[in-house]
This record gives C-alpha cells, sequence and structure tokens, in this order.
C-alpha cells in the first residue's frame, strides 16, 4: 500500500508505533508526544518516514516540555533506523508477505496431527482395556506390566497372612504338635513369599499347604486361576505391543517431494515410494487424499474436505510389487482436483496430499499401513525424478542416494485443462487443413472433366456436381442445369496454431 504525503492539522498527543515480533519477544516501540500542535506527514510508503513540524516553540516554554521533545525526537530517529527490518518482518499487515506456512493435517513421518479434547464419554475406554493397553506408551505399559503382577502378589500374600493370623498360626510357631495351614509361614514377607511361588508356579518346597486348611485349599485354586488370567493378559499385551507393525513402516520411505511434469503429452503429479527391507511387502495397495477445506454452494464450510486422488484404480496402477523403489503417477485429468491448476495458481494455493501406503508384512502376516504427506510448496512444477537403478552383473543395483534427486524438464506453465483445449485446437486445425488440400486437389480434377464435356445426368434434367469430401463427408452439390459448378472449400486460415 502506497500512500502520498498526508497532512493532518492536528497531531495527536500520542502516536503509537507498530510491535515489532522478535522470535518469542515482543518489542513495542512507542513515542509520546506532548505537543498538542502541528503537521504529521507521511511518506509514500506507510512508516518509511515520519516527520513532524511543530509549531515554533514560545520562549518561556519549561525545560521539562524541551527534555520530552527531546526524547521524542531521539525514539523516532531509532525507529526510522530499525524500520527496514521491522517492515520486513511485518510485511503480511500490508498484503504482500510470503505465503504462511499451512499447519500439517499429517506429518512427514506419517503422525497424524491431531488432538482429541473435551471427551466426556471416558469410560468407553475401559470396555476395550486390552486395545488400550496396547496403544498406551512403553512407559506406561511398563508401569502397568509391573504393578499388575505386585498387586496380585501383594493381594494374595495378605490374605495368605490373614488366614494364618486368623487360625492362630503365628501363635504356635514353636509348637510342632500344631499343624498349621501353611508351614513355615511366620510372618508376612514369608506370606508374600508363598504368594509369588505359588502364582507363578515355581515350588521351591520350604513353603506347603497342608491338608488341615480347606479355606486354604480354596485360595490356592483361584490364586491359580486368576494368576494363569493375569499371565495370559499381560503377556498378550507384550507380545502384541512388540509384534505391531508401526516399526515396520519406518522402512518405507516417501520422496521429500512430488513433482509435476509431462508424461506421454500429459501433466502428472508423480511421488516416489519404495522399500528399504529385503522382506517385502506383500499386496501393497496405494491411496492418495487431499486435504482441502471448501465452502458448498449453499454456503456451509467444510473444514479438512478430503478429496480422492486417483492413482491409477480403475487401470490396476495402485496395486504394487514393491520389489524395487517405484514413482507412482496421477494423471491431471477432468475428474482430477488439479485440472484447472496451473503454476501460478499452484504457488499461491494452499492445499495438503496425503499418500497412504497399505500392506502385509511378509514376516509376520500382519497389517502394516505407512503414511506421508506433501504441503503445495513441496510440489515442484516443471521437475522430474532422478534415474536411480543401474543394470550391474548379474542383479540390478539400486543407488539411494538418488531417492530424493529431481531435475527440472521442459513444462508447461499452464493448466492441464488448458493444455487440453490447446491440444484440441492444434488437432483441429491440422485436420481441417489437410482435408482441405485434398479437397482442392479433386476438385481441380473435377473442373478438367467437367471442361472436357463429360458431365453425368442425375435422371431429372440436372447436372451432378463434383463429388469432394471434406473430413469423412461426401457432399454432391446439384445444379438446375448446365452451367458453372458452383462447389466450393473453405478453411479458417486466421486461426493461431495452438
Amino acid at each position: 500500500m502506497a500512500l502520498e504525503n498526508s497532512v493532518f492539522t492536528l497531531r495527536p498527543e500520542s502516536l503509537s508505533l507498530p510491535v515489532v515480533e522478535k522470535g518469542k519477544v515482543l518489542v513495542e516501540e512507542a513515542t509520546e508526544v506532548m505537543v498538542s500542535t502541528g503537521v504529521f506527514h507521511v511518506s509514500e510508503e506507510l512508516g518509511h518516514e515520519v516527520t513532524t513540524d511543530t509549531a515554533q516553540p514560545s520562549a518561556n516554554r519549561s525545560w521539562k516540555s524541551k527534555l520530552a521533545e527531546r526524547q521524542a525526537n531521539a525514539a523516532s530517529d531509532e525507529y526510522v533506523k530499525k524500520l527496514p527490518r521491522v517492515m520486513e518482518k511485518e510485511r503480511g499487515r500490508f498484503g504482500w508477505a510470503k505465503r504462511r506456512k499451512r499447519q500439517r493435517y499429517v506429518e512427514k513421518n506419517g503422525r497424524c496431527n491431531v488432538s482429541h479434547g473435551n471427551m466426556r464419554e471416558t469410560y468407553r475406554y475401559l470396555t476395550d482395556i486390552f486395545t488400550t493397553l496396547v496403544d498406551l506408551n512403553w512407559r506406561c505399559s511398563l508401569f502397568v506390566f509391573v504393578m499388575a503382577y505386585a498387586i496380585t502378589w501383594l493381594f494374595f500374600g495378605a490374605i495368605w497372612y490373614l488366614i494364618a493370623y486368623l487360625r492362630g498360626d503365628l501363635d504356635h510357631l514353636e509348637d510342632e504338635t500344631w499343624t498349621p495351614c501353611v508351614n513355615n509361614v511366620n510372618g508376612f514377607i514369608s506370606a508374600f513369599l508363598f504368594s509369588i511361588e505359588t502364582e507363578t508356579t515355581i515350588g521351591y518346597g520350604y513353603r506347603v499347604i497342608t491338608d488341615q486348611c480347606p479355606v486354604g485349599t480354596m485360595l490356592l485354586l483361584l490364586q491359580a486361576i486368576l494368576g494363569s488370567m493375569v499371565n495370559a493378559f499381560m503377556v498378550g499385551c507384550m507380545f502384541v505391543k512388540i509384534s505391531q507393525p508401526n516399526k515396520r513402516a519406518e522402512t518405507l520411505v516417501f520422496s521429500k517431494n512430488a513433482v509435476i511434469s509431462l508424461r506421454d503429452d500429459k501433466l502428472c503429479l508423480m511421488f516416489r515410494v519404495g522399500d528399504l527391507r529385503s522382506s517385502h511387502i506383500v499386496g501393497a495397495n496405494m491411496r492418495a487424499k487431499l486435504i482441502k477445506s471448501k465452502q458448498t454452494q449453499e454456503g456451509e464450510f467444510i473444514p479438512l474436505d478430503q478429496t480422492d486422488i486417483s492413482v491409477g484404480f480403475e487401470t490396476g496402477d495402485d496395486r504394487l510389487f514393491l520389489v524395487s523403489p517405484l514413482v507412482i503417477s496421477h494423471e491431471i485429468d477432468h475428474r482430477s482436483p488439479f485440472w484447472d491448476m496451473s503454476q501460478g495458481q499452484l504457488e499461491k494455493d494452499d492445499f495438503e496430499m496425503v499418500v497412504i501406503l497399505e500392506g502385509m508384512v511378509e514376516a509376520t502376516g500382519m497389517t502394516c499401513q505407512a503414511r506421508s504427506s506433501y504441503l503445495a510448496d513441496e510440489v515442484q512444477w516443471g521437475h522430474r525424478f532422478s534415474p536411480m537403478m543401474s543394470l550391474a552383473e548379474g542383479f540390478f543395483d539400486i543407488d539411494y542416494g538418488s531417492f530424493h534427486q529431481t531435475f527440472e524438464v521442459d513444462t508447461p506453465s499452464c493448466s492441464a485443462h488448458e493444455l487440453s483445449l490447446a491440444a484440441a485446437r492444434l488437432e483441429a486445425h491440422l485436420y481441417w487443413s489437410i482435408s482441405s488440400k485434398l479437397d482442392e486437389e479433386k476438385w481441380e480434377g473435377s473442373s478438367l472433366t467437367n471442361q472436357s464435356g463429360k458431365q453425368l445426368d442425375n435422371g431429372k434434367g440436372g447436372v451432378v456436381g463434383p463429388t469432394f469430401i471434406v473430413g469423412e463427408i461426401t457432399r454432391i452439390q446439384e445444379q438446375s442445369g448446365p452451367g458453372e459448378l458452383n462447389g466450393c472449400v473453405t478453411t479458417d486460415q486466421s486461426e493461431s496454431e495452438a
């Protein structure tokens, strides 16, 4: 925005300058002007120069007012020196700033950048406690694993101690004629050790339950059953958590950038995917989604609307044999959401393309999913991926050092829609031009034949004119009587080449 030098008859009592952001610290520079009258000038670009023509001070001004004026002028000069840097950072206020970086919906490593809040029905997590425990992080999982065993051991140890206490076994420790419920249980520690031996089926043989304690027998059966259930549950959780295929997705890599270039005279959006392991992904399948907010014709705003991007579903190209890195191509046709997007619109557009690779891990048979995303500024127009495969002696050599490398190629900057229209105009121009030349040759041959006196009668007394072909249409012009032939073929010579 440019402003001409503006003159204000009255200068405001307080002139507040904009806030300058430096990292996370906000520095507000302000100048307080204590003069009530004067003229305020602004240069062509707002804030580049601030000058003040005040009225001539009276001779009896106090020293306080003079000191305030000096401080105000010094602050103004200091701000003018810093103003170029301020305006460079604050360009977004006036509309010519660099495009603000979009907040990712899916991170490059596949993590979904979504936080669930204000969830009141938390009891639903307890209805599927197994999945809840598997989804916990490792720190919480190990804590739950240890506490599950420790609590059960302490619980049953306390019950064994309580039985010994109620039966009076602790009062007859030295009495050899007394038959306790559990031999050699003389306190809580020994009861706790017996609980551990019972649940883990260690059985050292020193502490043994006797046949004179029916309550102890029932408790022994209960602890054995519950201990087996705890073992099965916790070991199952740990096994599933260890064998999760999430880490398998770490060796499935996507290119850092996507590219747009011509393939078979059609604009295509392409990205590269590869597998770093020698064990393959069975039944690999590729999908792509466009994440972009839109507004319907009724005025409804749909944030982060998901649109499917075809990567060969109709032809089966989305099913991959991922032995070596592959370039996944999306042909930009009339069904593509990028049909009307040109190079200039790509630089201004704001969208996110999420790519998803799914397959079954060959070693474990579990389904694996790898995700990544590309923002609009990560799509390179007019680039192509560098080749990374070479033929060695007896095998194909893959150079992963070139996995993310691209190089520039000649690519039109127009959209795929405009490119299609231009190709159609060029094809139509060439078609009618060739047909017109053929018609002219036929016309000249027919004229020579007619001049020699050979004319055909159509049976009605009329003369049938020469037959000429325009494209695939054959026309026969009839005349009411012998005379000049009036057939003609015209072509649009003014049409420019596409």
